[in-house]
């Protein structure tokens, strides 16, 4: 069974760092791109970051370049998304989820986890 698991989600005051853990199961992460995704109340789910660990491949949102870092760690079969100068706009709830392809749209991911809230204080 595919699960994917967020965590490391709370409260964080702008300027400050935090990172996000997707644990997944069921597969593999070097069969498989991981993409994280955020939703901020009443407004639609956007794509921050994904990441295809079997050839290195990244993107990032313009929004998030230079401030957000993805990763893997094939071994715990879990992807990090670290957040550093973290503005209030960051601010929303953070999912992962898996797709066979790298990209920043959230259709083509067939699996998601249930997300992990992310706040930011001014």
């Amino acid at each position: 069974e595919v699960q994917l698991v967020e965590s490391g989600g709370g409260l964080v005051q702008a300027g400050g760092s935090m990172r996000l853990s997707c644990a997944v199961s069921g597969f593999s992460l070097e069969d498989y791109a991981i993409g994280w995704f955020r939703q901020a109340p009443g407004k639609e789910r956007e794509g921050v970051s994904c990441i295809r660990s079997e050839d290195d491949i990244t993107y990032y949102a313009d929004s998030v370049k230079g401030r957000f870092t993805i990763s893997s760690d094939i071994a715990k079969n879990t992807v990090y998304l670290q957040m550093n100068s973290l503005k209030p706009e960051d601010a929303a709830d953070y999912y992962c989820a898996a797709g066979f392809l790298c990209l920043l749209a959230p259709g083509p991911y067939d699996n998601w986890g249930q997300g992990t809230q992310v706040t930011v204080s001014s």
